[in-house]
């Protein structure tokens, strides 16, 4: 692959990534520069592991790998994007402002888990192409925090103004995001 596809490439992966950054973003009522570094890292670091796992792996398990990881991806975005929805519908006479942003490590991984899993079938492709696993692996990551964080800035921006309506708009385009992969996966788009 030439670098122009790596980079591109390492873009499209990070769509996910981006968009669950922004909803992490809007469930801020201010901007968290250290939880939003943090979920940048963790998204970067998965989408950099999957497809280096997948490089690995090889060509001989991606009949397997594929045929389930959209589901994979739906079930843990369902949930997250769920959860969301019915913590932000079900609050109760809260403190004025409303809840406060609290980082969940444990849903961090599970939405890193989840958008980096495509990534994984991607490096099965890096083990039949001729391609520069590192530099790939390298710009996968790195294009994918930078874009994390700002989507946590983007969100924010947007979620501080529209609190409770923003964070169940979050969870529905988690949901959605899930709906995406599972379609795709099934091959209906």
């Amino acid at each position: 692959m030439k670098l122009t596809e790596i980079i591109l490439l390492s873009i499209s992966l990070a769509m996910d990534a981006f968009s669950v950054s922004v909803c992490k973003g809007l469930s801020m009522k201010r901007i968290d520069y250290k939880g939003g570094a943090i979920t940048a890292l963790s998204f970067g670091v998965f989408q950099a592991v999957m497809p280096l796992i997948g490089y690995f792996l090889g060509s001989q398990f991606a009949s397997y790998i594929t045929s389930f990881s959209h589901w994979v991806a739906f079930v843990l975005l369902g949930f997250i994007g769920g959860k969301m929805i019915y913590e932000a519908v079900h609050e109760d006479g809260e403190e004025e402002g409303g809840a406060e942003y609290k980082f969940d490590f444990k849903e961090l991984i599970i939405l890193s888990i989840a958008t980096s899993i495509d990534a994984l079938a991607v490096g099965i492709v890096f083990a039949t192409e001729e391609t520069n696993v590192a530099l790939s692996v390298c710009l996968i990551g790195i294009i994918t925090a930078i874009l994390s964080f700002a989507g946590v800035i983007i969100g924010n921006k947007f979620g501080s103004k529209y609190e409770k309506k923003a964070e169940i708009a979050g969870g529905v385009v988690l949901v959605l995001i899930g709906v995406k992969l599972l379609l795709e996966g099934l091959g209906v788009f």
